[in-house]
């Protein structure tokens, strides 16, 4: 439904450069406000439930180890190690080619240094 709403210029102004900031239109911006205004949308209530899911998370020792299933951190550790290991086998294998004064192509093009 469509609805016309007179206002002072100015405060038209004030109202449009709000919405730009928050990078929404000037009807999605009314549209908030009043949802706030009747209290369909609380801010207290949003800041409550955003800081109760918040505060689901740990941080520090042996928080990643609830959030990943089992396994996985040895075979991201081995694939990590893998590529590890053949990017210094490349940079050698550069370092190498530059003392000769010789061009370096590497094996196949995921691993240049």
């Amino acid at each position: 439904m469509a609805v016309s709403v007179r206002m002072d210029p100015l405060l038209e102004r004030e109202l449009e450069q709000a919405a730009r900031r928050q990078g929404v239109t000037k009807s999605q911006f009314i549209i908030a406000a009043v949802e706030r205004a009747l209290g369909r949308k609380d801010p207290a209530q949003l800041y409550h439930q955003v800081m109760d899911e918040a505060a689901q998370y740990r941080v520090g020792e042996g928080a990643a180890e609830d959030s990943v299933p089992p396994g996985t951190g040895d075979r991201l550790h081995s694939k990590l190690r893998a590529q590890h290991e053949a990017h210094s086998r490349d940079w050698l294998a550069y370092q190498e080619a530059r003392k000769k004064g010789v061009a370096w192509v590497p094996d196949d093009e995921g691993s240049a240094p």
